[in-house]
């Protein structure tokens, strides 16, 4: 009986959820050009505190050795994403800029997994491998609707990383390579799972706020 990576039973088993997510109304309009400026820069809004939630625990996380293999700055977003917001939003942004409900629940979920390797590496698989392979197609859709440049989408580009092909497959090898048991990857596959509810719980909270505004 053929024996799959840890990796390829993650995708294939997560990628129904995967799809869900993409094709929540909210990010589908904006993809296709019916979502405004405003939109994209509620999005981001909401992207500054998950990030800052997982980057913060990300350096509590940093020593442990499982979670510690998958850390690296050519990841980190937050400082990209402070300058998208002083220049869509202002130099107020951090007094204007709230979390809706849907993001204060992800955000609480991922303050929950700090001390767990494999709930932290969970999340930090579904948004930074997600960020990598969808962030250049997000970015040129971006500038082109919008008239950006860098400003505005620098969380998008991950100038520390020459080939996103050949990280991811790095990552994925490091993946197969942790010694979790049967078990163990059972659990993370489904907090894989969760994170991408609470991903698209967001883009309805999204949808809600548009459509009471």
């Amino acid at each position: 009986m053929a024996v799959f990576p840890f990796s390829q039973s993650l995708r294939e088993r997560t990628w129904a959820n995967h799809d869900e997510s993409e094709g929540a109304t909210f990010m589908h309009d904006l993809m296709i050009g019916k979502g405004t400026r405003d939109d994209y820069v509620a999005l981001v809004v909401q992207h500054y505190f998950i990030y800052e939630a997982l980057e913060s625990v990300a350096r509590d996380m940093a020593k442990d050795p499982i979670a510690g293999l998958f850390i690296t700055d050519q990841l980190t977003r937050l400082p990209a994403l402070e300058a998208d917001l002083e220049f869509l939003v202002g130099a107020d942004w951090r007094e204007v800029c709230e979390p809706l409900p849907a993001t204060n629940r992800y955000v609480s979920r991922i303050r929950e997994v700090n001390g767990w390797s494999g709930g932290f590496v969970a999340h930090h698989y579904t948004r930074y491998l997600g960020d990598l392979s969808g962030g250049q197609h997000i970015y040129k859709v971006m500038q082109k609707r919008f008239g950006f440049d860098t400003n505005g989408i620098g969380f998008y580009l991950f100038d520390q990383i020459a080939s996103p092909t050949e990280f991811k497959n790095t990552y994925r090898e490091q993946l197969d390579a942790v010694d979790w048991d049967d078990s163990e990857r059972e659990r993370v596959i489904e907090e894989v799972l969760l994170a991408y509810r609470l991903n698209t719980e967001l883009f309805h909270d999204l949808s809600a706020a548009k459509d009471a505004a």
